[in-house]
């Protein structure tokens, strides 16, 4: 990372360019010869009292001592995508909100309160995509409250690492004291890969909904409830893929088909097709059939549907832990777009 001009360091940014992406060196030990020095980019998101706060992508927030800057710079907006689908965080924002649907929501402002009997955090966590038409800390106190009355705990979803997204509100959540609890990450595709893999899809059913196997597969579907099935079948056309179990046979596409019981399916898939996107989840595959291709079999299979349907790119997300699904979509050719996160309060 360079930083000199004409030989020097400089500080070029000031409290003027809050708001803006941001590189900085500081010196991380004592000076003089044997000096370090630590170089952190991310957009700046507050400089007050001679502390300088940076949210990097990752979400993490930095503070950096004003005395300890060697260097800084207001620096372009994370470069174009050079493979897969291009995409905005609003477009993306939008997507992934409605392929999984809360069972209730209202609005704040240009937020959405949004609740499903506490079924995952995604369906029951404010989403604030705007003006929420009241001060930061009121919203948020608002939040509290209307979580509070439902006995739910109260999130807010964030997202980082883009143009366009909310690395100063992250900034204004911690500053409330709400902490981020969780982090994913919201990768990108082209579709048509996706369902060009090298998998053998003919034991593959797909569904217009879970039946009961399908669910004992979940690993989400801890606490059954009517609220489940509603989540899961929100959206504008979704699919459920399943390979084994109860309900085996032929593809199926009507309403209801595959509801019976039975024994629970060794992989399972979800899929929601929305115009150019086709949206992945709930790919899961039980522990004594992992490394058999299941998963890329479940995900070839709902790519096809969905490139039926006029699909052109693909999406999903991935919690930054899962290490296995992780390497899974790499092969396949996702990339990260954005974070997201869920703040709580402390």
């Amino acid at each position: 990372m360079e930083f000199t001009m004409g030989g020097r360091l400089e500080v070029r940014i000031t409290p003027a360019d809050v708001g803006k992406r941001v590189s900085v060196r500081r010196r991380s030990t004592g000076g003089g010869s044997g000096a370090e020095f630590t170089d952190t980019v991310g957009v700046l998101t507050s400089w007050n009292d001679g502390v300088v706060a940076i949210t990097r992508k990752s979400g993490e927030s930095v503070r950096i001592l004003e005395s300890s800057l060697v260097a800084g710079k207001v620096v372009p907006a994370v470069p174009a995508r050079r493979r897969g689908p291009a995409a905005s965080f609003a477009e993306l924002a939008a997507v992934t909100a409605r392929a999984w649907q809360p069972v209730e929501s209202e609005p704040l402002g240009e937020w959405r309160l949004r609740a499903a009997g506490g079924f995952t955090r995604r369906a029951n966590s404010a989403l604030p995509l705007g003006d929420p038409g009241l001060p930061l800390g009121e919203a948020f106190g608002r939040v509290e409250q209307w979580y509070g009355e439902r006995g739910l705990p109260p999130y807010i979803q964030t997202a980082t690492g883009a143009e366009g997204t909310q690395e100063t509100l992250c900034a204004e959540l911690e500053r409330h004291g709400w902490r981020r609890e969780v982090s994913a990450e919201v990768r990108i595709a082209a579709l048509a890969p996706v369902g060009d893999l090298d998998a053998d899809v003919s034991a593959v059913r797909l569904t217009r909904e879970p039946d009961a196997a399908w669910l004992s597969r979940y690993q989400r579907f801890s606490t059954p409830g009517p609220h489940v099935p509603r989540v899961l079948g929100s959206g504008p056309s979704v699919w459920f893929a399943a390979v084994g179990g109860g309900g085996a046979g032929t593809e199926a596409s009507g309403a209801g088909a595959g509801s019976g019981g039975g024994e629970p399916p060794a992989a399972i898939g979800r899929c929601v097709v929305d115009g150019r996107w086709a949206g992945f989840m709930a790919v899961e595959v039980a522990p004594e059939h992992r490394r058999r291709g299941l998963a890329t079999a479940v995900m070839a299979a709902l790519a096809r549907r969905a490139l039926d349907e006029g699909a052109s790119a693909a999406w999903l997300q991935v919690e930054e832990d899962n290490e296995g699904a992780r390497a899974l979509y790499d092969g396949m050719g996702f990339a990260t777009h954005h974070r997201y996160h869920h703040f709580r309060p402390a």
